[in-house]
């Protein structure tokens, strides 16, 4: 199956002046929830849905605590996350806060395998179905 785009047509914010351009904008097909997900997933193991279900509640439980806990977390051939924080900086090492911390943010980093995987995947306008 390929991954389907639309084609959009935008300006160039930093420039209004500048001619717009057409760029191919990747469509989701759809969103997967955690109970279909469950199902797909205890359909390539051996659990049933229920218990994939509870697995995967109790990945995001463990995930989300070893990510307050400032810890990186990998999920195999996916990828890792991390935290990372969008911050003001001050004029001394001596006047750093954690106040200066405004906001936090999950960053993902896809794993080299999930890079390989990508660069086979294959890309078919909305428009031409």
């Amino acid at each position: 199956m390929a991954i389907l785009f639309n084609k959009v047509e935008r300006g160039n914010p930093s420039n209004a002046a500048a001619p717009k351009k057409w760029y191919p904008v990747i469509k989701s097909t759809g969103l997967v929830r955690e109970k279909e997900l469950a199902k797909l997933l205890a359909d390539e193991t051996t659990l049933n849905p229920k218990e994939a279900e509870f697995a995967i509640a109790q990945l995001q439980k463990v995930a989300i605590n070893l990510l307050l806990n400032g810890n990186t977390v990998q999920l195999g051939d996916l990828g890792s996350f991390r935290l990372t924080a969008h911050c003001e900086g001050v004029p001394a090492k001596s006047t750093v806060t954690a106040q200066q911390i405004k906001s936090v943010s999950v960053r993902f980093t896809q794993s080299q395998a999930l890079k390989d995987s990508l660069k086979k995947a294959s890309f078919k306008a909305v428009d031409s179905l």
